[in-house]
């Protein structure tokens, strides 16, 4: 039987190096463990914590393919993290000059939810504790 332990990471490539890594790092939080540019790639890697555990790295590459995205599109759905209040988490979005969609509810566990979408729209929800 294969034993996984945790996830490792996830890995994202954006189209806009600074742009993502400003989004990363100034609007969601996440603290920079390690940033390395990749001469024979032209490409940026930057690992990225939450809460002191590696969770992303961010890649840029010249020119990546465009994918199609969405939280129901085919693939990997979306990044999903825990908030304690939801009014608070949307109330900074906004404050950061990013919409939300409107909150959802979840018909299992009753809790509520919503998404927004990163520079390069991939769907980020935020999933209240």
């Amino acid at each position: 039987m294969l034993s996984i332990n945790k996830v490792h990471h996830i890995a994202i490539i954006c189209s806009d190096y600074q742009k993502s890594k400003t989004f990363y790092t100034d609007v969601l939080g996440l603290t920079i463990i390690r940033e390395i540019y990749r001469e024979e790639r032209q490409s940026y890697k930057l690992d990225l914590a939450l809460n002191g555990v590696y969770i992303i790295e961010l890649f840029s590459f010249i020119n990546p393919p465009q994918r199609t995205s969405g939280p129901e599109a085919t693939g990997l759905r979306h990044l999903a993290f825990e908030v304690n209040d939801m009014d608070q988490t949307i109330h900074y979005l906004s404050s950061k000059n990013i919409t939300s969609e409107a909150i959802r509810i979840d018909p299992t566990t009753n809790k509520r939810f919503t998404f927004i979408a990163d520079p390069d729209n991939l769907p980020i929800e935020f999933y209240e504790k």
